[in-house]
């Protein structure tokens, strides 16, 4: 009798079974460890993120970071630059959503802002939260029918967007809402996942590159917007050559974007990688931080051009306040990556995490153009940081690679609930006078929040660290 080990490499390899009388072989028997050894060598697949077939570069590894790259300059940029509909939605599209004449400082129009902001709200909550459906299918290997998805979802949705009829609440939370968010959704955790297949040395680096993408289209889009939506193009046509634009580029990062390992043959299950998240202490900080801080560090990127509005500034001015915070915000991404090679990725979390909470009690003081534009370089430049680092962190926390696009997905998923309610809350805070105190100390709080956690975090890190070089290796005998 004898058992057959079947393997790349040794298919008509057999261990004859023990004969009787003699003492079956141990693993205290160093020809009896040295053969298993070779033979597990041979038959067991490359362990996935193992620094031996992770190539740091090529063609394909290139090509699949700018196609990265165009899907956050498609998505988190779109969503990014909400506060341009922000601001026309409440001001001049929808304002017949109340049911009497709508008066700026009237309560209706603080009812206004309120409705609104839950679209974005539930648009950056989806682009986020939906990782939970997308990471979970990206591991069991439809990385493809989900960008494909996605794709055609999102062009779908803004074109139908460019279709909503003035006053017409439901339309625009169906379409942007609700479809975009959903779209982006679907692109977003499979995007910056695929990653891995090429990059460990570089990830980071290569993963702040691909966050630039998103600062790059929050300055394109919103200049395309409003110089589109407050221009003789009109709200119809304008969305249409917007949703063009975002439609083409999505299709050219389907083509540019390719996985190279295949998904692991037992895909994790959701339950049972949230049951071992629950039991990593590190991974709950860093989501309870992750949370708390988007509650407040997305306030300034959704009312700023409000805000300046409000204060009687030039509209011109109001129109390149996103402009100038995003170009800020691209500066801050771009240069994340390197200093991540020295900070390291927790650190610098903790850094912008407090930086813009400090920023954001500091819009309490706006009140004139040069305030304001000092204020959007230096937040603009923080909140940037902060957000290329996020997706960075998770394979940091991660020490089964294969669960990486569940443990993204539950990530964003409770980060995404932060993204939900803290723009309504803040606008529910504005008060009919517009109060922008109130809602400046919600955020800075919330914020300084998650820079509490992210510190907790890298604690809790450090001190295993610790712990493990303080413990002795076994010896072998």
């Amino acid at each position: 009798m004898s058992t057959s080990i079947r393997g790349s490499e040794c298919t008509d390899t057999t261990i004859p079974a023990p004969a009787v009388g003699l003492r079956p072989p141990t693993t205290e028997d160093a020809g009896f460890k040295e053969g298993a050894e070779k033979i597990q060598e041979r038959t067991l697949p490359p362990i996935l993120g193992s620094n031996a077939d992770i190539p740091e570069g090529g063609v394909a590894a290139w090509s699949t970071a700018v196609g990265s790259f165009l899907v956050q300059f498609c998505c988190f940029g779109y969503t990014s630059s909400f506060g341009v509909y922000q601001d026309f939605f409440a001001q001049t599209y929808l304002t017949n959503e109340s049911p009497s004449a709508i008066s700026l400082f009237s309560y209706h129009a603080l009812l206004l802002v309120h409705c609104c902001s839950w679209i974005g709200s539930l648009n950056a909550f989806l682009v986020v939260g939906g990782g939970l459906v997308a990471g979970q299918l990206y591991d069991r290997g439809y990385f493809y029918h989900l960008v494909i998805g996605g794709t055609l979802l999102q062009s779908f949705s803004l074109f139908m967007l460019s279709l909503a009829k003035p006053d017409r609440y439901y339309q625009a939370f169906l379409a942007l809402g609700v479809g975009s968010g959903l779209a982006e959704g679907l692109l977003y955790v499979p995007s910056m996942a695929v990653l891995s297949h090429y990059f460990q040395k570089r990830r980071t680096l290569v993963m702040a590159f691909v966050a630039c993408g998103s600062s790059i289209g929050s300055v394109v889009h919103p200049i395309m917007l409003n110089n589109l939506l407050n221009g003789p193009v009109g709200f119809a046509n304008g969305i249409r050559a917007s949703a063009g634009l975002v439609s083409g580029l999505l299709a050219i990062a389907c083509l540019l974007m390719r996985t190279r390992l295949p998904p692991p043959q037992t895909p994790a299950h959701y339950f049972l990688a949230a049951k071992r998240c629950s039991r990593d202490l590190p991974f709950i900080l860093a989501t309870a931080g992750s949370a708390f801080g988007s509650v407040g560090i997305y306030f300034p990127l959704f009312y700023l051009q409000l805000d300046s509005a409000t204060h009687g500034l030039s509209q011109s001015f109001s129109f390149y306040t996103l402009v100038i915070l995003n170009a800020s915000n691209f500066v801050g991404r771009s240069t994340s990556g390197i200093i991540a090679k020295y900070t390291k990725v927790p650190i610098l979390m903790i850094l912008s995490a407090t930086g813009c909470s400090v920023l954001i009690f500091g819009m309490i003081g706006l009140s004139n153009i040069p305030k304001f534009i000092v204020l959007e370089i230096i937040y603009g430049y923080f909140a940037g940081v902060y957000i290329a680092m996020s997706a960075p962190l998770m394979p940091i926390l991660t020490t089964d690679m294969s669960e990486l696009g569940a443990r993204m997905g539950i990530f964003f998923a409770i980060t995404g609930l932060g993204n939900l309610i803290g723009s309504p809350i803040n606008g529910a805070l504005l008060t009919s006078q517009y109060h922008w105190w109130i809602p400046c100390v919600f955020s800075g709080v919330m914020s300084l929040a998650g820079a509490a956690f992210f510190t907790l975090m890298q604690v809790v890190i450090r001190r295993r660290k610790h712990t493990q070089e303080t413990i002795p290796a076994p010896t072998k005998a």
